[in-house]
């Protein structure tokens, strides 16, 4: 059976970057940031494109990683573990292990990290901001445990880490296509949360209400509601919300839930009519821009997060100097523009 040798467009997307950067790094062109060159290199290596200069067949003990995600039906969640499963393997030097919990629920999550304490040298984690949380991660922390803060961060505990997105400004960027979007005149907004136990949607929240006031005052938020990245809860609150806002002119979902938003959206008939940006590009999202249910995605790679996340605990356990914040690249993703 023929091998398909890795492409650019492989190694792009991948690498969380465009065709165009990773021929410049190949060419070695100038005009790319060195810790890009490093990542297109690192991947093309790992794809089987080129050979690393001194590589070297020195195998070396496996680190091992602790992960614990929100369990649920959110797919960037899905897409995220995932990734995380399919690099560890690829790269043969991390043992990787996936601990799933309630989402939603504290209680649980903190449970999940004191069982660790003594048993992991590194951590990423997900986590609420709740007080039984932010204990149970400084216990953790002061057993020794390296602890990174993944896709929302957390205030008032110790940590090596975050990696993820600037929640903060993603909010701002979907109040700003929404002003945009919308005609001057006053109108109607409503915002779907999964939790804003979640830092990062408190502080996506924040975002997208600071740049109203500050750019489109125009626009008012009429309804706040807390789905728990539940479709079915998203379905129920957005059909009230439709049916007790018959000017409802946008919509802006803070986290998961868009299939029910969409759904209640079609249901109403009027899908073409309210401007509705949500978060995450996957087979849903893509499917709803395409048929103009949804207007834009804000995007962050799951592969890339969990990519960089592998590497910086990694290095950490291993005792090098790692940055105390990753940024994630946020993507407006349009119609006119879903990547491959």
């Amino acid at each position: 059976m023929a091998v398909t040798r890795a492409t650019l467009i492989d190694i792009a997307r991948q690498s969380g970057v465009s065709t165009a950067t990773v021929d410049r790094v190949l060419n070695k062109r100038p005009g790319v940031r060195e810790r890009t060159r490093e990542i297109v290199f690192q991947t093309a290596s790992r794809l089987g494109y080129i050979a690393l200069p001194g590589e070297v067949s020195i195998s070396r003990a496996p680190v091992v990683l602790d992960f614990i995600l929100p369990n649920g039906a959110n797919t960037f969640i899905r897409n995220l573990a995932k990734s995380l499963e399919e690099i560890s393997a690829d790269r043969g030097d991390i043992e990787l292990r996936l601990h799933m919990t309630e989402g939603f629920d504290p209680y649980a999550l903190a449970d999940a990290l004191l069982k660790l304490s003594g048993h992991s040298k590194a951590v990423g984690v997900i986590a609420l901001d709740h007080p039984v949380v932010r204990e149970a991660l400084r216990q953790l922390r002061n057993s020794g445990t390296l602890v990174f803060t993944l896709i929302s961060d957390i205030s008032n505990v110790p940590r090596e880490g975050y990696i993820g997105i600037d929640n903060r400004a993603a909010g701002r960027l979907s109040g700003y296509l929404l002003g945009r979007l919308l005609p001057k005149a006053p109108a109607k907004l409503a915002l779907f949360a999964g939790s804003l136990s979640y830092r990062g949607h408190e502080e996506r929240e924040m975002g997208f209400r600071h740049i109203l006031r500050e750019s489109y005052p125009n626009l008012s938020v009429v309804e706040l509601r807390e789905v728990h990245d539940d479709d079915e809860a998203a379905y129920r609150e957005a059909r009230t919300l439709l049916q007790q806002y018959p000017d409802l002119a946008g919509i802006y979902n803070i986290g998961a839930g868009n299939r029910g938003i969409a759904r209640a959206l079609e249901d109403s008939g009027r899908d073409q009519k309210i401007v509705f940006i949500g978060h995450e590009l996957t087979d849903h999202t893509r499917r709803f821009l395409l048929d103009g249910v949804m207007d834009a995605v804000i995007d962050q790679n799951p592969h890339v997060e969990a990519r960089e996340a592998i590497d910086q605990l990694a290095r950490t356990v291993r005792g090098e100097t790692v940055k105390s914040y990753m940024p994630i690249r946020v993507q407006a993703i349009f119609k006119e523009n879903i990547p491959e």
